[in-house]
């Protein structure tokens, strides 16, 4: 192939994105890897992800045609390269997707051709060496695609016999079971001869989606215009899209004439700085390629992973992030590294592509501190889990079984921090696999379960999506509704009056309602809040403003599509008809609770960040009328100090009244200012922006939800609880407003009553309680001694005994613990220096046995721990020690005395003649 120009792989992206930019496409960041708003999804994994609500048509852009570079990660589910990276030349975990979009904008028509002029004349890729494919059905129910084949034949250029054919499996493109649909067209390129891999198999023959490397797929272009509503029945959507997809790292390495992804300058600098930190030679490094590759590969994907909020843990995304660390580390030392050094290599990542995502430079602070945390964590217990590997290899060999259980594996994780993967990939090096599926259900029974959801949530989904979609449309075809849907603003007060549109039930629209029936209303204009953010809600009322009268109780707020908002609820009285006039009422004393407590949550990020420093990080949140609930990444537990400083902090913010600013502006604008952007949120191309503060910010964040006017409004705050979620992901509960209040109340009539009772006032309650403790002590101490002393008196008095010639000395010593039995017997010994002593009591009901044995009659066959063996079992216990000195315990204090006989009987059985 012939390049004009060698080009970067900075310059490949930047020439896509401009491309299409002059094409009247809006070029958009990329969003976060982890999907907000999608549980389906572990990460981000495609370029079409950040626009699925578009295609599901419960969201909507400001924009028809869009162009971005979008970060993904492969490393679980269906979607899962691990196992191939850093042993072939292509597959990563984290990736870059470039991608061009039309949201029933343009279609094929332009989609083709624009794909094919970036290709070969901007890019200046042969021609000649260019294949595209297209759909035929095989089942034969779903029309071909010839519209694309003739648009492929039309392209200046384009070989004709360069076109193939290919069914579902390769060519139709499927975003779910039903939903979206439709054909795609790929293009893939000829590498030459010397790539297939398979020359020398009889019969192979190289082909386009054939099994040998020859033929690299370069870019998907998808084209949806179907609905799957079932699996025979297709329906044309109203409105045809484009998705297209194309891996930056494949495409660099084509036009960089290169072999290998991994000889880009994607890697090659990155690769660099591994050399130089371990001080190889050429040779060498060669010698260890796949280290060297699952080390690049797994920093740069850890350095994304954690400036998008992701720690290291035990669960889920977490668990991920762990592994990859971690991966990476075990890697590391095979290529020679034994200390820390994964945080030298992500300086590389920062100055590769930090000025394309500028987030993971905003973020070094918490990548840097991360990765070196995980990296010592990891390499004070690697060794010993290894080991304890290495014996279960051992012993699977020994057995001749080539499979390691999943109980062995999940063990190694849980107990050393062994992750799966770094289990098989050694266990493969000796040539055994692991049973993964029992590992993951080891994982799963012990997984912290949690799921959350308001009734009303799950009722929603019993109605079908298409129910929606049809009352959307029935009232925008009736004029009902504008384009744009239901007008919903939450920030516009607490009250609305707007006319009933419909009533939606799980069969679809209504008439009317009746008391007690649970349905959903659609009002033209409302100011309900919905769920989002963690900011829980609205509640509230819808009245009927005219006769006859009805009552609505509003429970939750739903948006099941774009455009269509649902109040949800229960009809208290009356009988709500379509086209009624109604007053929608927000509760407003739950609203200012929880405005109180989501403005206080900003208050309080921004403290954390002040007192802990910036790598506390929003991991989550819940913003409730009685109560804040704010996770963040942080190591360790806040230390008491830490937490008065945060406490003491968010509460000046609140005395210093300050105002609490939203403006509207541009994302790209406000993340440029400083706003942040919360982990695992999406956000639209216009952000709402909360500032609080004068010049010197306290907070400055990208927020949709509601907040009070001034900071005053909060009154008072608290925090009640700090503690952990998972590793590296600390919890926060807080108080504020009349909770707060209602807290402080209670402690101070608690303080009253004890100050009471103490015979104090309130202000000298810790001054009396310290002197009371020091009077406890001092009697506690007085009551110990007198203890001892009838010990020692009661031990004294017990009388030897001879049996077979060893002196005995044994009985009970009233409620003396273990120690001050040891004592004792050290006292008798001084006495009786050739003797078998056995003391026992019962403290608090638990009977205790202590034996010594002197040597001599030890030397004659005397133990004194099979003693108090054989004597705790009377008592239903067990126990053991030295032959000189023992220790038992039991369970039934009632047969103290048989045991203590116990002690005749063995001297007698056991003792060996002089």
């Amino acid at each position: 192939m012939s390049i004009h120009t060698p080009l970067s792989g900075r310059a490949i992206r930047k020439g896509f994105l401009d491309y299409f930019a002059e094409r009247g496409h809006t070029i958009v960041p990329s969003m976060s890897l982890v999907p907000g708003g999608d549980p389906t999804l572990l990460f981000t994994n495609s370029g079409m992800v950040q626009f699925k609500d578009v295609f599901l048509g419960s969201g909507s852009r400001p924009y028809r045609r869009v162009a971005d570079s979008q970060k993904c990660l492969r490393v679980a589910g269906k979607h899962n390269d691990l196992d191939d990276v850093g042993r072939d030349d292509s597959h990563h975990t984290f990736f870059e997707m470039l991608g061009n979009w039309s949201f029933g904008d343009y279609y094929k028509a332009e989609a083709i051709p624009w794909a094919w002029e970036l290709l070969t004349e901007v890019w200046g890729l042969e021609k000649s060496r260019l294949w595209a494919t297209c759909f035929e059905d095989e089942q034969g129910q779903i029309p071909r695609d010839d519209e694309a084949a003739e648009i492929w034949a039309r392209q200046p250029g384009f070989d004709t016999s360069h076109l193939r054919f290919f069914g579902r499996k390769e060519n139709f493109w499927e975003m779910a079971d039903v939903g979206p649909c439709g054909p795609d067209s790929e293009i893939h390129i000829d590498l030459g001869p010397e790539f297939c891999d398979l020359s020398g198999v009889p019969g192979h023959v190289c082909q386009v989606n054939g099994e040998c490397k020859r033929f690299l797929e370069l870019w998907n272009l998808v084209f949806i215009q179907y609905n799957r509503s079932s699996p025979t029945d297709l329906k044309p959507l109203p409105s045809k899209h484009v998705d297209t997809g194309m891996g930056l790292d494949r495409v660099v390495s084509v036009l960089q004439g290169v072999d290998s992804n991994y000889k880009t300058d994607l890697f090659t600098p990155i690769l660099d700085r591994i050399q130089q930190l371990a001080g190889h030679t050429a040779e060498r490094r060669q010698d260890l390629l796949t280290p060297y590759r699952v080390i690049a590969d797994h920093v740069r994907a850890a350095t994304f992973l954690i400036a998008d909020g992701v720690v290291p843990g035990n669960v889920g995304r977490n668990y991920v992030c762990r592994m990859i660390v971690r991966r990476a580390s075990r890697f590391g030392s095979k290529a020679g590294f034994d200390e820390p050094f994964l945080g030298q290599v992500a300086e590389t990542v920062l100055e590769e592509y930090g000025d394309v995502y500028p987030e993971i430079l905003r973020n070094r602070p918490a990548v840097m501190t991360t990765l070196l945390d995980e990296e010592r964590r990891f390499q004070r217990t690697v060794e010993t889990g290894v080991s304890h590997l290495d014996e279960m290899i051992r012993a699977a060999n020994a057995h001749g079984t080539r499979l390691l259980s999943g109980s062995q594996a999940f063990d190694l994780y849980a107990t050393y921090g062994l992750p799966l993967e770094i289990t098989r990939d050694i266990a493969r090096e000796s040539g055994l696999e692991v049973e993964e599926a029992a590992f993951r259900q080891a994982m799963e029974t012990h997984r912290d379960a949690s799921s959350a959801g308001a009734a009303w949530e799950a009722d929603a989904g019993e109605v079908p999506q298409e129910v929606y979609q049809q009352v959307l449309a029935e009232l925008q075809a009736g004029g009902s509704l504008p384009a744009q849907g239901v007008q919903v603003d939450p920030y516009a007060g607490f009250e609305s009056e707007a006319p009933l549109l419909a009533i939606v039930g799980p069969g679809g629209g209504l008439a009317q309602a009746g008391p007690g029936d649970r349905v959903g209303l659609v009002l033209a204009a409302h100011n309900f809040y919905a769920e989002s953010g963690g900011q829980v809600n609205d509640m509230g009322t819808i009245v009927s403003v005219r006769e006859p009268r009805w009552e609505f109780e509003v429970q939750s707020v739903l948006r099941p599509v774009a455009g269509l908002s649902l109040l949800q609820g229960t009809v208290v009285h009356g009988q709500p008809r379509p086209g009624d006039l109604a007053i929608a009422a927000v509760n407003r004393e739950r609203r200012w609770d929880i405005m109180r407590n989501h403005t206080a949550t900003h208050l309080l990020h921004g403290a954390l960040r002040a007192v802990l420093g910036e790598h506390a990080r929003q991991a989550g949140s819940l913003v409730a009328p009685d109560r804040l609930r704010f996770d963040f990444t942080h190591p360790q537990a806040m230390t008491a100090d830490e937490i008065r400083r945060v406490e003491s902090m968010v509460q000046q913010a609140i005395l210093n009244n300050f105002d609490v600013v939203s403006r509207v502006k541009p994302r790209q604008e406000a993340i440029s200012e400083g706003a942040m952007a919360l982990f695992g949120e999406t956000y639209g191309e216009s952000v709402r922006t909360i500032s609080i503060g004068d010049e010197a910010r306290v907070s400055y964040e990208l927020c949709g939800g509601t907040h009070v006017p001034e900071t005053g409004i909060i009154g008072s705050f608290l925090i009640v609880s700090e503690g952990s979620v998972a590793a590296g992901i600390r919890r926060i509960e807080a108080l504020t407003g009349r909770a707060a209040l209602e807290l402080m109340h209670a402690r101070m009539q608690s303080l009253d009553r004890l100050a009471r009772l103490l015979g104090t006032s309130p202000e000298a309650v810790e001054a009396r309680l310290q002197s009371l403790l020091g009077e406890v002590s001092t009697l506690e101490r007085r009551l110990e001694a007198l203890r001892l002393q009838q010990a020692e008196s009661e031990a004294l008095q017990l009388q030897p005994e001879q049996v077979k010639g060893v002196t005995l000395i044994r009985g009970t010593v009233g409620s003396a613990e273990a120690d001050t039995l040891r004592s004792l017997i050290d006292r008798l010994r001084t006495q009786h220096p050739s003797s078998v002593i056995v003391l026992a009591s019962a403290p608090d009901d638990r009977p205790v046995i202590v034996a010594a044995i002197s040597p001599d009659w030890v030397a004659r066959g005397l133990h004194a721990g099979n003693l108090v063996r054989q004597a705790a079992a009377i008592m239903g216990g067990g126990g053991g020690g030295k032959p000189g000195m023992a220790q038992a315990g039991g369970r039934d204090a009632s047969k103290l005395t048989a045991a203590l006989d116990q002690a005749r009987d063995y001297i007698g059985e056991h003792v060996h003649p002089a």
